[in-house]
């Protein structure tokens, strides 16, 4: 006699109808559905989210909820410990079947870990899914079985490998009687007081249609001078598609299968994109194998790297007050949007680790509570890229200057003048640098420097050098 008892569906970082293989096979099976979504609150191993995406959260959660409810169903919210919470549901509705998409850090495998085995006790069915990446970590692989330390060669073996088509949205809505559940706003994921969001409102739409808009704008204006124009912050230039992939409003796949559909796309502009998404892969690929990547240096001669303990300089770097006008920038919009431009995450990380000898962890944590998509795999294999201390690292050498940076990817300053408003009167060939500027230039353009804008924080050259002296200590 078949099995009758509801399926479960549990959403964690897939907050999507369309392409969600987890959701498509709990619906497949003909039972009827309940949906949930947990905040787990007492998982010491599972990093809490930052601000920003608490904020994305919320409003995510309000969208997946009302495209629910428009197909007659309705998403259970539960706060607390989401081992306990899933497997008493479980309990209390009489389910039948559990499915999720597979998550990749160590907190969130060993806890699903254990929940499948509670789950397999009490005679539920447990399926786990592949839905967050292109292909599984333990698939991509060197000749000798180990994973990829190095980029170039873990892209060409995992493109070489097929990617499946996405899925379509279920065509088939069956629910069953939902449990109770909690109210969204008693959360309180969204700033109150004071309310900082007002930004990332202007700047985002949460949720699966926010995406499908982004793509199609990107696909229409973006990808076509993708592999030249991408590291200019003064222009839309980027597909600004993190935070939708970091929730999973959309999936890789979805992208990648878009993007070779677009018509007339040079190779070149859709090489690059592709290399961009299967970097996010090589980041899970990390993480998957190396699990102490976001806290741990992921090469140990690092361990003993002569870091400073400088809380004014990471003071001045968080508030966009360096004196560098392209870092400056570059902060106040991740501030004010949630986000910041790929080339310019570069630039301000580098001032900070190298320059400023400041952790990449004190960096990286600011980006995760300021960051709308900030991610674990990427934010620490990028930053520990910057850093020289990651996987396929940026040579210690590479220090970038952010007066060069500044004049050669954002030549005009038109994204200094968006985002550092008291630099705006200044010529393009001094506002990356004001303080090589002459006191008629700096009066015509009302800066003062020292109290208007802040004069540098360090010494570009001595910096440099202090920072390669510290660098020869653990080099070899």
């Amino acid at each position: 006699m078949p099995d009758t008892r509801p399926a479960l569906f549990w959403f964690r970082d897939d907050l999507r109808l369309a392409d969600n293989p987890g959701l498509t096979a709990a619906l497949a099976e003909g039972r009827p559905l309940v949906a949930l979504y947990v905040l787990d609150t007492a998982i010491p191993d599972i990093r809490p989210l930052g601000g920003a995406a608490r904020w994305w959260l919320g409003r995510a959660l309000a969208d997946l909820a009302a495209r629910l409810a428009a197909r007659g169903g309705r998403l259970v919210l539960r706060r607390g410990p989401a081992r306990e919470v899933v497997a008493d549901l479980a309990a209390a509705a009489g389910i039948g079947a559990v499915h999720w998409n597979r998550r990749y850090d160590a907190g969130g495998i060993a806890l699903d870990r254990g929940l499948k085995a509670d789950l397999k006790a009490a005679g539920i069915a447990v399926h786990s899914h592949s839905a967050h990446l292109l292909h599984e970590p333990w698939e991509v692989a060197t000749k000798a079985g180990e994973p990829f330390r190095v980029f170039t060669p873990f892209y060409r073996a995992a493109a070489a490998q097929p990617t499946r088509a996405p899925l379509p949205e279920p065509p088939r809505w069956s629910w069953a009687p939902p449990p109770a559940s909690e109210n969204l706003a008693d959360w309180a994921l969204e700033p109150a007081a004071p309310d900082w969001a007002g930004g990332l409102r202007a700047q985002w739409q949460p949720g699966e249609e926010g995406a499908a808009a982004r793509l199609a704008g990107f696909l229409a204006e973006g990808l076509a001078a993708y592999a030249e124009a991408r590291d200019r912050p003064d222009l839309p230039s980027t597909s600004r598609l993190s935070p939708f992939l970091r929730f999973g409003h959309l999936s890789p796949h979805q992208a990648l299968a878009a993007a070779r559909r677009a018509p007339q796309v040079a190779a070149r502009d859709l090489a690059k994109f592709e290399s961009e998404i299967y970097w996010r892969e090589f980041s899970y690929h990390l993480l998957f194998h190396f699990p102490q990547l976001p806290e741990r240096n992921f090469q140990p001669r690092f361990d003993a790297f002569p870091w400073r303990e400088d809380a004014a300089f990471l003071r001045a770097w968080q508030r966009g007050r360096t004196g560098y006008p392209i870092v400056d920038a570059g902060m106040r919009q991740l501030w004010q949007t949630g986000w910041m431009h790929n080339r310019v995450r570069m630039i301000v990380a580098s001032l900070l680790v190298k320059h400023g000898l400041i952790h990449w962890r004190a960096g990286e944590d600011w980006f995760w509570d300021t960051l709308v998509d900030a991610d674990t795999a990427s934010n620490a294999a990028s930053w520990q890229w910057v850093a020289g201390s990651g996987a396929d690292a940026a040579p210690y050498f590479r220090v970038f200057n952010p007066v060069l940076q500044g004049a050669k990817f954002d030549p005009a300053g038109d994204y200094v003048r968006r985002f550092v408003p008291e630099l705006a009167r200044l010529p393009a060939d001094a506002i990356h640098a004001p303080w090589q500027a002459g006191a008629a230039v700096l009066r015509a353009a009302g800066v003062r420097l020292g109290e208007t804008y802040p004069r540098p924080v360090v010494d570009l050259d001595a910096g440099r050098q202090r920072a390669l002296a510290a660098y020869d200590t653990v080099k070899g």
